[in-house]
């Protein structure tokens, strides 16, 4: 067994496959309630889930640990994970749980957790919960018979959700008039998405909301913002919003059937704010994955752009750090800290609106601040992981490369967190110069780390 459970997005792997077993999650719930608990008062979790088949599994194995732990667990069934961060917080309870694989396909699930304020858990709580998990022979510090929880499920989750939804748009505007392609990826957002934007007057053509257990994220959301697009154009809709499985990420189509990407979205955002004075500092975080155009954009606009790690947890823990009020992924991880804890897509959606609404701009204007640079990403296979910086030869090559790219590229080498790849990304304003510059750094990685 591994000494870490956790990844940068919770506990995640295939059903049935360890640690994506029934006993795993049962002791985590035990661990989790344990270390949660402090004695004094009776304690709450909440807990939500995407569609997965698996969800019932991990859901009653949790229930079960959860309880013998002492905590009250309250069951909101299918909501997107913002939904079960607002809900831990609105609830005032100790604990929220999200059983999601996000993006990936129904055959994987995951669990991860947020604290009492809606925010992921920090390392540290993490390797604690870990310890109790895979220590076989931790002896548990069960309650008494009458200090065992009781759990119940929450109706009218779904409509609080919404009621903060709307409250995050102005109530002078409302979206009539407004024809709107949404595709939920037959995820957890599959409810409450199109009835949120309904209620806000919007003409809604709904792609991916009949989930079965074993649909989700199947050709359809934000992984495949083509299917989107497509609605797009045979509707003459004016904007087409992409969701994962678990609906904490966005993908955006304007009304030609051009996909956006986070940086995109997140550069009509920036610019908004930053008009209206509520940027803090002209701030805005993402990470190093975030094309350059980004960075130039910012920085043309009297702004800056802080990176980070890859994961949308490390870019709210600089937010935090920072006191920044906007951050998020290329990948559409989207994080508006006035109105939230983590990437909510239809809060990101719904911030987009109401700039095409304030403005009355169609969203390809819009998108035209941001002219993204040339980006190539080739994956080489590698037999080991050492730091780069232990080959020279390796190194003069990454040089050689930013020599020629100068101050209009940049190069990025990094090792994949689940797998034996490198990651070699080159970025620069002349497609053909990066495809080339991506290519001869892939080969030098091919020969120094195999």
């Amino acid at each position: 067994m591994g000494k870490r459970l956790f990844g940068t997005d919770g506990l995640r792997g295939q059903v049935n496959v360890y640690p994506m077993v029934p006993d795993i999650a049962l002791r985590l719930g035990l661990a989790a309630g344990t270390f949660f608990r402090n004695g004094k008062k009776r304690h709450r979790v909440v807990i939500g889930k995407d569609t997965r088949l698996s969800g019932y599994i991990f859901e009653t194995a949790l229930t079960s640990g959860l309880c013998a732990a002492g905590m009250d667990v309250f069951l909101v069934g299918p909501l997107p994970t913002p939904a079960i961060a607002f809900l831990t917080r609105n609830m005032r309870a100790d604990l929220g749980v999200v059983i999601s694989a996000s993006h990936n396909p129904f055959m994987d699930n995951g669990i991860k957790f947020f604290d009492r304020q809606g925010f992921k858990l920090p390392d540290e709580s993490e390797d604690a919960i870990t310890d109790m998990v895979l220590n076989m022979d931790h002896q548990w510090d069960y309650p008494a018979p009458e200090r065992v929880g009781r759990a119940y499920r929450i109706e009218d989750a779904p409509g609080r959700y919404i009621v903060y939804l709307k409250n995050s748009f102005p109530s002078h505007l409302t979206l009539d008039g407004m024809r709107i392609v949404l595709d939920c990826a037959h995820g957890a957002n599959y409810r409450v998405a199109p009835l949120a934007l309904e209620e806000l007057g919007a003409d809604v053509i709904k792609i991916g909301v009949s989930p079965d257990g074993v649909n989700i994220n199947q050709q359809c959301g934000s992984l495949y913002p083509g299917v989107a697009a497509e609605k797009v154009v045979e509707h003459r809709a004016d904007i087409g919003l992409a969701l994962d499985g678990d609906a904490d990420r966005l993908i955006v189509v304007d009304e030609k059937g051009q996909v956006l990407d986070g940086d995109q979205i997140m550069a009509i955002c920036a610019q908004d704010m930053m008009e209206r004075g509520v940027l803090p500092n002209n701030t805005l975080v993402s990470t190093v994955m975030s094309n350059m155009a980004l960075e130039v954009f910012m920085k043309e606009r009297g702004g800056n752009l802080l990176r980070t790690s890859v994961g949308d947890r490390y870019v709210v823990e600089a937010m935090r750090r920072e006191g920044a009020a906007m951050g998020g992924e290329q990948s559409g991880h989207l994080i508006f800290m006035n109105y939230g804890t983590t990437g909510d897509g239809l809060l990101a959606a719904l911030q987009l609106l109401r700039i095409m609404k304030e403005r009355e701009k169609p969203l390809s204007e819009l998108a035209g601040l941001l002219q993204l640079f040339p980006q190539e990403l080739i994956n080489v296979h590698v037999r080991r992981k050492i730091p780069f910086e232990q080959s020279p030869e390796l190194m003069a090559a990454k040089a050689k490369v930013e020599k020629e790219l100068g101050d209009r590229g940049r190069v990025l080498l990094r090792y994949s967190g689940t797998e034996a790849v490198c990651r070699v990304m080159v970025e620069g304003e002349h497609p053909d110069q990066v495809s080339r510059l991506a290519s001869y750094l892939a080969e030098a990685v091919q020969a120094n780390l195999k």
